[in-house]
Formats: structure tokens, C-alpha cells, sequence
């Protein structure tokens, strides 16, 4: 049995996952070392704390003990600064600092976004790399994204890893190289940026002083493995046959398919996909849908009132709510910031002129109904802009446990949903390392058979007719009542 060091890193807390590759096929995954990761504000700017983030990694190598490999994934857009002699210079920004609405601005004020879509295929967001970097100070020698300087610090290696360099708003989808064009619109020398670096490439070994700190072989290999999340969970979802999507579901739903060519009309803009690149250097075309943040934010808010709330109880009740009493859009700003969530949910429901949800299992029963809608619409979306069938909904990450959800959204969909692996994110980030050094056969059909004996996906086949999804989708997208 060989073991592989997956690093997983979210906004909320990191971890690291031991994965055990068995039978040539299949992969066993148990959690090492789990450690907090928080945005810090100082003088009105929001900081990473990389620094005990890269303690996390070290304490949880060490809990690993033993790795032939280590690969290290999180979430996007953010990144680090180095000197000339590859010293960080400062804390990385966290994507929700303020600084990045008027540097997208100012970049937009001078390039149409419609313009900045052709050319890159991803959404212009104010959190996006393109938007953070024209914000900063000059001097730097060289900029990495946050998986990208873990990677760094593990091996002396730096890269610039293709799946998360293509959240970068500075990658042409269709090349997979760095856009001349989108930078000189924004301003940026593209000398802070090295070489795309190909997902699944052997950096090399892990650094003496590493190999001491954790004791780990000094012959343990950095991989740059799909260092973007999204990208890892995708790598995961164990497809069946074609005509299929996929939602990687947490804390948002990232709704997609996996595509051959961008997709970077003015429709696609407008109706808010973005094109990423996938672990094979398939175009990840996707929309980002508020997910279950609107339930997490309901219970903290619950529980900080002194309420003992018990997730599956909740959730247990809210399947015995009425179906589509009351829906929201789940993408509305007013949803977007941490908050008196349950509170929100109502003042919609008042101003759209629905039955306001009262209970906990009412207001759950809104936000799943309301997902579940969410899904649909994505879907009914993805179809019209590719211009092909969705068969089969694959539902992977966290939400794929809410067995709730998949459920719904089956019905909302009229379509099966395949849930899991509810470890998405880290199976894919370890199935690339093992395709990396050859434990796995090579190409997109060996990972997904070794997802498949993995993961074990749970069927859920829709129920209901049809009809009342519609009227709810138009209900939700008509005036209000």
C-alpha cells in the first residue's frame, strides 16, 4: 500500500489527508491533521495568515509520517508576493478585501468587460488575480498563487499550476498560456508570472530543512497536483457515460460540465459561467451558485442565539416541510455577507409576496427548495449555451452528504443525481499525484474508474411530476407579488 499527502486547503480550515492508493484502483483516504485558517483585518485591509496556515501543513505531514508524495490544493484568485532571493514580502490578500472592486474599476473603465471575457473566458469578478494585482505596490519579483507558494516552500520549486493559474483572469482558455492581451489591458507585467506549469507535474523533492521539520523521506516528491479546489473536486467525479454535469456543492455549487473548447460568448457572460482549465486541460465550464453558506450562516445564527440546533434533526424536519412553500434567489446580494441569514430569508419572502418561513425547518426547507431551484436553472442554462443534453447530474464535495439536497434536486431537475465522493476535493488532488507517479493508468478514463471504486456513488432518481419546479422558477424570476 503506498501512501500520498493530500493538502487541502479551504478559507475556512486546512487539512491534511492521508490517502492510501490500494489494488492499483481504488484510494482510502483518512484525515491527519485538520487546522483553522482565518482572513485577518489590519487597518482596514484583509490578510491570509499563511504563515500559521504553512505550520498547519508542516504539523499535519508530520502526522502523516510516511508519503511518497505531497500535493497541495485550495481555493483561488489569491496569491503571494517574493523578492528577487524568493523571501515573501508580505501576508497574501484574502479575495474579500475591499481593494479589488476599484482596481476592477479602473481596468474596466479602459477595457469592456465583454472585451476581457473574449479574451480570458473568465467572469470579471472584483476578487479575480487580473483585478488584485493592479491594486498592489510595485517591486515584487515574482507573484504565486497561494497553492503555488505552499509548493515553493516544500520543494524550492516555483510554478504556476494550469488549473488555478486559469482562475487568473490572465489565462487564453483556448492556448492555456498567458494572455498578452488581458495583461496589457489591465497593466500587469506578465514577468511576475513564470511558465504555465502542466497539472500533474513532479516538482521535485521535498527540501532537506523539510524533510527534517517533518519526517518525512528526503526522496518524497512535490507534485503539482489540480491545485485549484474546484478543479481537485472535478478530477474526482466518478462519470458513468457522457451528457453528464456535475455540482461540486459546500459552501458554494459550482455548476458544470467538462467541455473540449471555452465557451466565451457575450450570452455566456451575461448569464455568469466562466471557463476553467480541467486536470486534463479540458475547459471547466461552470457557474458559481450561492450554496449552502445561506444554511451554515442560518444555523450559526441559530446556535449564537442559544438555540441547540442538531443538523440531521434539522434537516430531518425540513423534509416534512411543504415543497416550494418559499423560494429565493440564493444569489441575491443580500445573501452574500455573514449576517442574520434566517432573517434575510424572511424579508425576501415578505417583498416577493410568499408565505413567510417562521421555524428553523421552514427556513431550511426555503434554502434547499431554493438551491434545488438554483440547480435547475443552472442546468436549464448550461444546455442552452453548449447546445447539449444533460443526462445525468453528478453532485460531489460536502453537499453531496445532505442527502436532502440531492434528492431535490433530482426532482427539480427531472434528472438522476449521482452523490459522491463526499471527499472530492482530496480524492481528486491524490488521483492525479498517483496518475503522476504511475500508480493509477494514465488519462481521464483510469482516474474516473478509480473514482468510481472509491467513491461508490448513491443514485437518487427523481419523484414528482414536473410542474411545480416550473411554476416556482416562474415565480422567482417574475415581478413581485
Amino acid at each position: 500500500m503506498t501512501i500520498l499527502a493530500a493538502v487541502d486547503l479551504g478559507a475556512s480550515s486546512g487539512r491534511v489527508m492521508a490517502a492510501r492508493v490500494a489494488d492499483g484502483d481504488r484510494i482510502g483516504l483518512t484525515e491527519a491533521a485538520r487546522f483553522p485558517n482565518r482572513a485577518v483585518q489590519v487597518r482596514g485591509r484583509l490578510y491570509w495568515d499563511v504563515l500559521g496556515l504553512w505550520s498547519g501543513v508542516l504539523d499535519g505531514l508530520r502526522a502523516v509520517g510516511e508519503a511518497v508524495s505531497i500535493g497541495v490544493d485550495s481555493w483561488a484568485v489569491d496569491y503571494g508576493l517574493l523578492d528577487a532571493d524568493g523571501h515573501l514580502i508580505a501576508n497574501p490578500y484574502c479575495y474579500r478585501d475591499a481593494r479589488g472592486a476599484k482596481a476592477k474599476a479602473d481596468v474596466l473603465a479602459r477595457t469592456a468587460p465583454e472585451t476581457l471575457f473574449a479574451l480570458t473566458g473568465i467572469q470579471p469578478q472584483p476578487f479575480n488575480t487580473v483585478f488584485q494585482l493592479t491594486a498592489d505596490a510595485p517591486g515584487a519579483h515574482r507573484a504565486l498563487l497561494v497553492p503555488d507558494l505552499l509548493a515553493y516552500w516544500l520543494s524550492g520549486e516555483a510554478a504556476w499550476e494550469a488549473t488555478n493559474a486559469s482562475t487568473t483572469g490572465l489565462l487564453d482558455p483556448a492556448t492555456g498560456d498567458w494572455s498578452a492581451a488581458a495583461a496589457d489591458a489591465a497593466g500587469i507585467d506578465l514577468g511576475l508570472l513564470g511558465p504555465v506549469t502542466p497539472t500533474g507535474t513532479v516538482l521535485g523533492p521535498v527540501l532537506p530543512e523539510i524533510a527534517d521539520a517533518t519526517g518525512l523521506a528526503a526522496t518524497t516528491q512535490v507534485i503539482a497536483t489540480a491545485s485549484h479546489d474546484t478543479a481537485a473536486a472535478v478530477a474526482a467525479v466518478p462519470y458513468e457515460g457522457p451528457n453528464a454535469a456535475y455540482i461540486s456543492c459546500g459552501t458554494w455549487s459550482l455548476v458544470g460540465t467538462e467541455r473540449d473548447t471555452p465557451i466565451a460568448t457575450p450570452a455566456a457572460l451575461a448569464a455568469g459561467f466562466t471557463n476553467e482549465r480541467g486536470a486534463d486541460g479540458t475547459i471547466r465550464f461552470l457557474r458559481n451558485v450561492a450554496g449552502l453558506w445561506l444554511l451554515s450562516e442560518s444555523v450559526d445564527t441559530w446556535r449564537r442565539r442559544g438555540h441547540d440546533i442538531d443538523l440531521a434533526d434539522l434537516l430531518d424536519a425540513a423534509g416534512r416541510e411543504e415543497r416550494l412553500r418559499s423560494v429565493v434567489d440564493p444569489d441575491d446580494p443580500r445573501f452574500a455577507n455573514p449576517g442574520d441569514m434566517p432573517e434575510r430569508l424572511r424579508a425576501y419572502c415578505a417583498e416577493t409576496g410568499q408565505p413567510v418561513p417562521e421555524t428553523p425547518a421552514q427556513i431550511a426547507a426555503c434554502i434547499l427548495d431554493s438551491l434545488a431551484l438554483a440547480h435547475r436553472r443552472a442546468i436549464d442554462a448550461l444546455e442552452t449555451l453548449t447546445g447539449e443534453a444533460v443526462h445525468t447530474i453528478h453532485i460531489v464535495g460536502g453537499g453531496s452528504k445532505n442527502a436532502l439536497l440531492c434528492q431535490l434536486t433530482a426532482d427539480a431537475t427531472g434528472r438522476p443525481v449521482l452523490a459522491g465522493p463526499d471527499e472530492a476535493t482530496a480524492l481528486g488532488n491524490a488521483l492525479v499525484q498517483a496518475q503522476a507517479l504511475g500508480l493509477i493508468g494514465p488519462g481521464p478514463d483510469a482516474r474516473r474508474a478509480a473514482a468510481r471504486a472509491s467513491a461508490q456513488p448513491r443514485r437518487h432518481e427523481p419523484q414528482g411530476p414536473q410542474g411545480p419546479w416550473e411554476q416556482a422558477t416562474r415565480r422567482l424570476s417574475g415581478p413581485p407579488q
